[in-house]
């Protein structure tokens, strides 16, 4: 694609820090002025809305809560419909979530799912060496050349003639591409990302009907999907794609836009699908958002499950605004994977995916997202049975009063000797296979990424924070304090030396996990971010 894009000044064209293989293919001079353009357009304004985040965030911490916005109310109670959703997105009864490794891809489009969302973000351990090998399994994507010859296991993946559709998940907004500068500065991610899947992608999948489709993370009010918007607008125009194809769909996994989810659609009303659950953000999203407030601490993360308190609240929230405004309502991710080798525990796994997506289906959600092509075929015969149509989108919920304290209410339960150091152990694991590369890992047979383990770092602070009391497994109790943290990282350390010998453990980088983990978990003030000072190792690494 040549575009009349202006060539940058010296000081503003971009440099990048590191040549990768696959680079010379999806970063050309075109693309990367296109990005440079993306940049320096919306650059400023993403700044004032991560500075908006900031000061929102000392207002929670201050003792004020969330609350539904006074300005907005018109477009909360207007009667309005979103525009129509493309036929290829009617039926998205289940959708499968992975990385954009290339095997992984070609496993989820052919596994049966209606639509894969192909993850840049939390799945993907970002380093540059990942981010750009998935841009070039785009572009083989969009050319019909995914496919994959497997030297070590002889085996060959092909894409299948009925692939599921794809949907693209950019990084969030408040990360940055930090091997592409200009003017100094480091691109944002979620423009890079976008940038490249647009410019490389978005004529071809408009032309077929299949996209240019995409998961918007992490937005945290309608101001965030208003800059979306814009920067849709303004890449459709540039690029001589026709106004309305872009189509995204918006995780609602933070707190606070959950109390803004009609202004999220309003503002995006000409390019939206749907929402979707994303539940472990949010449960992540709560405890940030509310981590001064003593009377919102969380027990267990295996106790704070989707059908009490705030979360179902917020389920049923997500339900109604969207068959309220004629989009589709998606439901979240149940974590387990299939068991290997152990029949029982197997059929235990499957018989939870089963109980988690009834639960969705009888409140009301189009569909639902898996993390395994084995447990699309469970979640499928769920929906068939229960949704014959394509979807429940004419099926309204508007019985459903939810006040803002029912957004807020929490889990009650217990914390647990058991459930600090089950945290301890997944945030360290996770970190050191994400800084491996790794970015959808198996952990004790439930499939964990960045969402999962900042839970359990977040949770660990929280108990901290409060100075929460612990059942112990031996009887008694104990207060969390960061000398009790310090000495369960370093028993965990020990557990790993003890279980794969110190070679396999400095290859592995637990020792650089271990440190994040532990100093995220004792800070002061919550780290926004885990992954924030991980992906400074990660790029040091790479």
């Amino acid at each position: 694609m040549s575009l009349d894009l202006a060539t940058p000044s010296t000081a503003t064209r971009p440099v990048f820090l590191r040549v990768v293989r696959g680079q010379d293919r999806v970063l050309t001079p075109d693309a990367t002025a296109f990005i440079a353009e993306l940049q320096a357009r919306f650059g400023s304004k993403l700044h004032a809305l991560m500075v908006a985040r900031q000061r929102r965030q000392e207002r929670y911490d201050d003792g004020r809560l969330p609350d539904y916005l006074e300005e907005t109310v018109t477009i909360r109670r207007g009667i309005w419909s979103a525009a129509r959703v493309p036929d290829v997105l009617a039926d998205r009864r289940v959708e499968i979530t992975g990385p954009v490794d290339r095997k992984m891809m070609i496993n989820a489009l052919n596994s049966g799912a209606k639509v894969f969302m192909a993850d840049f973000e939390d799945a993907t351990s970002p380093s540059f060496t990942n981010i750009i090998a998935g841009h070039v399994n785009m572009l083989d994507y969009r050319d019909g050349t995914l496919e994959l010859d497997d030297a070590e296991t002889g085996k060959s993946y092909r894409v299948g003639d009925t692939p599921a559709v794809m949907i693209v998940r950019p990084r969030g907004l408040h990360l940055e591409e930090a091997n592409m500068m200009i003017g100094g500065y480091a691109v944002s991610a979620a423009l890079f990302d976008f940038g490249l899947n647009i410019f490389h992608n978005g004529r071809a999948l408009a032309a077929t009907g299949r996209g240019p489709f995409y998961y918007l993370p992490k937005l945290e009010g309608h101001r965030e999907a208003r800059f979306w918007n814009e920067v849709f607008v303004f890449a459709q125009d540039r690029l001589g794609i026709p106004q309305g194809t872009i189509k995204a769909t918006v995780l609602i996994e933070t707190l606070p836009a959950a109390f803004e989810m009609d202004e999220i659609v309003w503002e995006l009303k000409d390019h939206i699908a749907g929402l979707n659950s994303g539940r472990w953000d949010y449960i992540f999203s709560y405890i940030k958002s509310l981590r001064n407030h003593s009377a919102y601490v969380l027990p267990d993360r295996a106790q704070v499950t989707m059908d009490r308190a705030f979360l179902a609240t917020y389920a049923a929230r997500v339900v109604k605004v969207c068959h309220r405004r004629g989009i589709h309502a998606m439901g979240g991710m149940a974590a387990q994977i299939p068991v290997k080798n152990d029949p029982a525990a197997n059929e235990a796994a499957f018989a939870k995916v089963r109980a988690d997506k009834l639960r969705e289906v009888g409140m009301g959600f189009d569909g639902t997202w898996v993390a395994h092509p084995d447990l699309v075929a469970v979640a499928q015969e769920v929906f068939d049975a229960e949704m014959p149509g394509p979807n429940q989108i004419r099926k309204p919920r508007q019985e459903w009063r939810i006040e803002p304290a029912m957004l807020l209410k929490p889990t009650e339960g217990t914390i647990t000797e058991a459930g600090v150091r089950t945290n301890v152990s997944v945030a360290i694991e996770y970190l050191a296979q994400w800084l491996s590369g790794r970015g959808a890992v198996p952990i004790h047979n439930l499939m964990e990424d960045a969402a999962t383990a900042e839970i359990s770092r977040a949770q660990i602070w929280q108990w901290i924070r409060h100075s929460a009391t612990v059942g112990l497994t031996a009887g008694g109790e104990r207060t969390m304090s960061r000398e009790w943290l310090a000495e369960l990282v370093q028993e965990e350390i020990v557990s790993i030396l003890d279980r794969i010998g110190p070679n396999a453990f400095h290859r592995g980088r637990y020792a650089s996990a271990a440190r994040i983990f532990q100093e995220a978990a004792s800070a002061e003030v919550l780290p926004d971010f885990i992954t924030l000072p991980a992906y400074d190792v990660l790029n040091a690494l790479d």
